[in-house]
This record gives structure tokens, C-alpha cells and sequence, in this order.
């Protein structure tokens, strides 16, 4: 195996090739910034915002319910099911400080996904958003779940009733669903014990700090074990890749990413309380008119999404009245970046969308372009100290330079293993500690990692390699479509077929004819679609990822 790291001469001036690591946790890093910046405000959300200082006590206090009234011990698994709002962090850092494991729940699960993930974790109290908790409440009777507690959008925000009501009926746009648990903890019942009632407990690098449930996009659902020097390890690296342009106390996040996700938990929440910056907590990103006059309320310096966010800004008349001058930097990850998006954000912005690779397994940080990176390459960066990535072919040997084959990475963000389950674990961490990122990549000469697309993802027609971002990337390019998908189907001549979902824009009335005519244009005779299908939206988790296993579906 070449041993070789060509992508170190790339890194920004200062950026170490090895970085030693501080044998920290989560909790030794919340009690640094608490130290070091008390009066600093955290988070912000819907007008209010809170200091370090009214976390760190909030979040102690409910470390302490967790313990005193609960019951919980270290270990015990605490799931949390709600959207970013001011309670999520709090409640984030209290479980830790009490030495739980964290189960972050997408709020727009359905019952059944939310069973598997509880029934899975084991988790014996979860914290629930009041407008999901109809979906809990509809497979309770299923569940081993000893507490559920329950909170409200204006749990922690201070204005009158009238307009707390006109912000609810806005951004969710439908009344709380009924649901009759036995039980219900109300969140703020949880914050009445004193501070001194916490009793911290040893806890150390190697102890799990989330059970990171992966995705889903290409099947089943597995929680990826991540200790807290998994998380602590992989800020460091991120750290050391924008040590030219980190600020202490000076950085606001507008942070519109789900936190239940790792890229906003780590790449924001914890970033930024680290750091003593602000996070601008989002809601509801898919509201782009509110989003994007919470943009022009803040001189924000960090903007991170995925394709679909920046997306759906570029295609809303406000966004050109949004300032950002004091951007310094904005990321694209979860998904492929289309180049259309990239140029049509430079030129809104005037800054490079920066891409970045990472995955819920590796705590998420791979890759990241360089902050000084003059235009959209299309690479997703180099990658980051103390990190080994092999490009290996079906049989494990690693493949000549610039010739693709599946991404393989070593490194300290790699998880623990998949929960309670060896076997999963086994077949994607050999023996030499690299992790099987099922992604299909290339990486140049100079270290830059493509990502060409999922293995499973993959279409072979007529024994030809098909890569669905290929067809994506080149449809999108033409000025009447919006989004597209594609998937392979069975073919008789062929073996399989590109099948190409397609949604247009406006009033648009392309034909099937036209986008295949188009096609032929653009890419070679294989990869043209043989079939096309019309949608007016396409199937996506809530952080944007196209699920392209419903389309087959």
C-alpha cells in the first residue's frame, strides 16, 4: 500500500501534517469555553438568545434531573427528537455532562423509523418535540421507554403569547396532533433543580458520546458508535485546516443544518461553543422567505449546507438583498455540489462554495477544500491531519493514482463500530483499521479526493461503469430543470438502464424527447437515460440528500 501523502503540500501555512491530540472529551471542551468565554451569546433562535454561561447552567441543571429524578446512569441512552431550537444544545450538553450516550432523531421521522432507531438504542427517556410527539405515541405501547419528556417551540423564548402564536402557526403551519401518553415530563419541570445537584462523573475519551444513526439512503438504518475523542479529535483536525481564519468570539454560524445531523453538530454547534461563537439556529430552513430575513439580520461569517439549501436561495428574489460582506467562508457536504450551484453562488456572493467529505461514521470530518481556494473545483478537498485514505478496488488493493475505486479511511474520527452489531462492523472495518466508506472516489496527483458516487448507487450498462452524479450533474446544467435523480432499472439488451427523474421549473413543458435529445448531447450513448419520469418534488431526508432507494422503491 502506497504510504505516500501527496495532499500535505497543499495544506494551508500552519497546518500540521500530525497533529497531538489533548486526551479531551466533549465535557473537558463545554467547560473550557464555559471558562474561557461565559459572557459570549452561544445560540440564537426566533429573536432570543442565550449566553455560555445561561447554557452552562441550563444544561447543568438538567444533568441534574437526568440524575436526581431519572434515575440515569452513565451510559444509559437519552434519544432527542426535535428541530434546532435554543433547548437542543442545552439538552445535548446536560446529557453528556451526566455521562449519557445521545440518540439524535430526525423530528420528521415516521413511527415506524422512530421504533427501529428506539428499539435499537435501547434508549430509556426521549426528549420529543410536542409537534412529533403523535408520532411516539402511535408505537409507545411497543417500546421500552420509561420517560418521555416533551417540549414547546417557545420553551425558552421570551416574547407575549400573541406573537409566540403567530411564529408557531408561520413556521409549522399546523396545530400540536393529539397524543395520550401515560406520562409526560414537561422540559421546563426539568430545570428546577439547583446547579450544585449535578455531580460530575469521571468520563473519559474513550466512552460513547452518540449513537449516530446513518441515514438510510441505501437501506437499512445502523448506529455508528462515536466517542467523545472521536468528536474532540476530529474539531481539532477541522481547527487545524482554518487556523487562518478562526476568530475567537468573532464568529456568528447561520446554522439552518439539522443538529440532529453530525455535520451541523460537530461542523456548528460544537465548533462554534468551542470557539465562543454564535450559532444562529434555523428552524425551518425549507421557510426561505423567513430564512433568508434571519440573513439579513446577522454579518454572519459561516454558512454551511448542502446542494438543495443553496438551491432553493438562489431561486428566491430575496436573496440578492442579503449581505455578505462578513462571509468568510461557506461549505457544501452531505451530497454532490452541482457546478451550476457552485457558479451561480459565486456569483451572488463572490465566495468559492467550498466542498468538504465526511460521513456519520467518521465523527463526520474526512476532507475539506482549503479557505484559500480561488474557484469550484469539484474535488470535495484534501484530507485532514492524522487522516489515511486508500482508493482500493472490489478486491482491497489499492488502485493506481487517479483511477477510481471505493474511498477507505483511517483515521481518529473513525467510529467505535456499528451499536450491537458486530457483524455490520466487521464487514466495513478490516483488520488494518481502515473504514469501507461504500463511496466510489479518485484522488489527483496533487491529493485532491473526487467523489465520483455511492457504490450501491452505481448502474452498469452493458459492463459499463454509470455514476447517477454524472447524469445528475450534466441534466441540471440545462436552464428548465430544477432537480434531477437517477437510478439504473433492468434492461434485457443491456442489463440495466438509466432511469432519470425530473423536476422542471415554473411553467416549464420540456418533453421526454427533449431532455433525452439533450442528453445525447452531453454524454456518452450508455449513460443517456432510457427512461424518464416527471415529479414535482424528489425524495429527500431532511438535511437534502436525495434518496434514491425510494425512487427504486
Amino acid at each position: 500500500m502506497s504510504t505516500d501523502k501527496p495532499w500535505v503540500k497543499n495544506y494551508p501555512e500552519g497546518t500540521p501534517d500530525q497533529l497531538e491530540f489533548d486526551p479531551k472529551t466533549l465535557v473537558t471542551l463545554l467547560d473550557d469555553a464555559e471558562s474561557e468565554y461565559p459572557e459570549s451569546p452561544a445560540f440564537a433562535n426566533f429573536g432570543t438568545s442565550i449566553t455560555t454561561k445561561e447554557v452552562e447552567i441550563k444544561s447543568k441543571q438538567f444533568a441534574a434531573y437526568l440524575q436526581k429524578d431519572l434515575g440515569l446512569k452513565k451510559g444509559d441512552r437519552i434519544a432527542l427528537m426535535m428541530p434546532n431550537l435554543l433547548q437542543y444544545p442545552v439538552v445535548i450538553f446536560g446529557a453528556l455532562r451526566a455521562g449519557l450516550i445521545v440518540v439524535n432523531v430526525n423530528p420528521l421521522y415516521t413511527s415506524r423509523e422512530l421504533k427501529h432507531q428506539l428499539k435499537d438504542s435501547g434508549a430509556k427517556v426521549i426528549m420529543i418535540f410536542e409537534n412529533s410527539a403523535h408520532v411516539l405515541d402511535a408505537v409507545f405501547s411497543e417500546l421500552e421507554i420509561e420517560h418521555v419528556i416533551v417540549t414547546k417551540i417557545g420553551d425558552f423564548l421570551g416574547f407575549p403569547k400573541g406573537l409566540f402564536m403567530n411564529i408557531a402557526v408561520k413556521y409549522l403551519k399546523k396545530m400540536v396532533p393529539p397524543y395520550t401518553f401515560p406520562r409526560v415530563i414537561k422540559f421546563k419541570d426539568t430545570l428546577t433543580r439547583s446547579t450544585e445537584d449535578f455531580k460530575a462523573i469521571p468520563i473519559s475519551v474513550n466512552d460513547i458520546a452518540f449513537l449516530q444513526y446513518t441515514s438510510g439512503t441505501t437501506g437499512f438504518s445502523k448506529g455508528a458508535m462515536l466517542s467523545h475523542g472521536n468528536v474532540t479529535k476530529n474539531l481539532d483536525q477541522f481547527d487545524s485546516m482554518l487556523i487562518n481564519i478562526l476568530e475567537d468570539q468573532q464568529d456568528i454560524y447561520m446554522n439552518a443544518l439539522p443538529i440532529y445531523h453530525i455535520y451541523s453538530l460537530v461542523v456548528c454547534v460544537f465548533a462554534g461553543y468551542s470557539r465562543g461563537a454564535l450559532n444562529v439556529l434555523i428552524t425551518n430552513p425549507r421557510d426561505t422567505s423567513a430564512f433568508i430575513e434571519e440573513m439579513k439580520k446577522w454579518p454572519f461569517t459561516f454558512f454551511n449546507g448542502v446542494n438543495t439549501l443553496y438551491e432553493s436561495l438562489l431561486n428566491h428574489p430575496e436573496i440578492k438583498n442579503v449581505n455578505f460582506d462578513s462571509m468568510k467562508l461557506s461549505g457544501c457536504g452531505g451530497m454532490a455540489t452541482l457546478k451550476s450551484t457552485a457558479e451561480r453562488w459565486y456569483e451572488l456572493t463572490g465566495k468559492v462554495l467550498l466542498e468538504g467529505y465526511g460521513l456519520s461514521e467518521t465523527s463526520p470530518g474526512v476532507t475539506v477544500s482549503p479557505a484559500y481556494t480561488e474557484k469550484f473545483t469539484g474535488t470535495v478537498g484534501l484530507p485532514i491531519p492524522n487522516t489515511e485514505i486508500s482508493i482500493r478496488d472490489d478486491d482491497g488493493n489499492e488502485v493506481e493514482r487517479g483511477q477510481p475505486g471505493e474511498i477507505c479511511i483511517k483515521g481518529p474520527q473513525v467510529m467505535q463500530g456499528y451499536w450491537r452489531n458486530e457483524e455490520a462492523t466487521a464487514e466495513v472495518i478490516g483488520e488494518d483499521g481502515f473504514f469501507k466508506t461504500g463511496d466510489i472516489g479518485t484522488m489527483d496527483d496533487e491529493g485532491f479526493l473526487s467523489i465520483v458516487d455511492r457504490k450501491k448507487d452505481m448502474i452498469i450498462v452493458s459492463g459499463f461503469n454509470v455514476y447517477p452524479n454524472e447524469i445528475e450533474d450534466v441534466v441540471c446544467m440545462h436552464p428548465d430543470i430544477v432537480e434531477a435523480a437517477s437510478i439504473g432499472v433492468t434492461d434485457e439488451k443491456t442489463g440495466e438502464a438509466v432511469k432519470l427523474f425530473v423536476v422542471l421549473g415554473g411553467e416549464q413543458k420540456l418533453t421526454k424527447e427533449e431532455i433525452i435529445d439533450y442528453c445525447r448531447q452531453n454524454l456518452a450513448a450508455y449513460k443517456v437515460p432510457k427512461q424518464i419520469e416527471f415529479m414535482d418534488e424528489l425524495p429527500k431526508t431532511n438535511v437534502g440528500k436525495i434518496l434514491r432507494r425510494e425512487l427504486r422503491e
